[in-house]
């Protein structure tokens, strides 16, 4: 190929500049309607997927495929067990029985967050006031 391209001269590196820069242009504009058809599939998914009446309060993972879950459904509290195949409701709870509160950690992502950037801003051979009270 170099060699046809060689014994033609400059008009065929004109041509071949030109096929290059068409592909290339080519590849922006499917590139442009890949951005956009994916934007608007997830703006519409996005619309479909928003319920006001049935929400997922909590889920706890029991066995590998098996799940207990909390679901409300409008203003009903419901205990299920989520299989492979099946879904079983276990009971229904009063809405106090249920305890408010943040993550089963006991942390969340941000303070982690903020733990984590706190000891790249210290200095490094000074220990942090959190790291002296951990070893007392």
């Amino acid at each position: 190929m170099v060699l046809l391209a060689a014994g033609m001269g400059e008009r065929a590196q004109g041509s071949s500049y030109a096929q290059f820069i068409t592909v290339l242009l080519i590849f922006v504009v499917v590139l442009g309607i890949t951005a956009l058809t994916t934007k608007w599939i997830a703006g519409y998914q996005k619309q479909q997927g928003a319920n006001v009446n049935i929400q997922v309060i909590e889920t706890t993972r029991i066995a590998n495929n098996k799940y207990i879950q909390i679901i409300r459904a409008g203003e009903k509290y419901m205990v299920v067990a989520v299989c492979k195949d099946t879904v079983t409701m276990l009971c229904e709870l009063p809405g106090e029985m249920l305890r408010e509160g943040g993550s089963a950690q006991g942390f969340h992502f941000k303070d982690f967050f903020d733990r984590a950037v706190k000891k790249d801003q210290a200095a490094p051979g000074e220990p942090e006031e959190s790291q002296l009270h951990e070893e007392e």
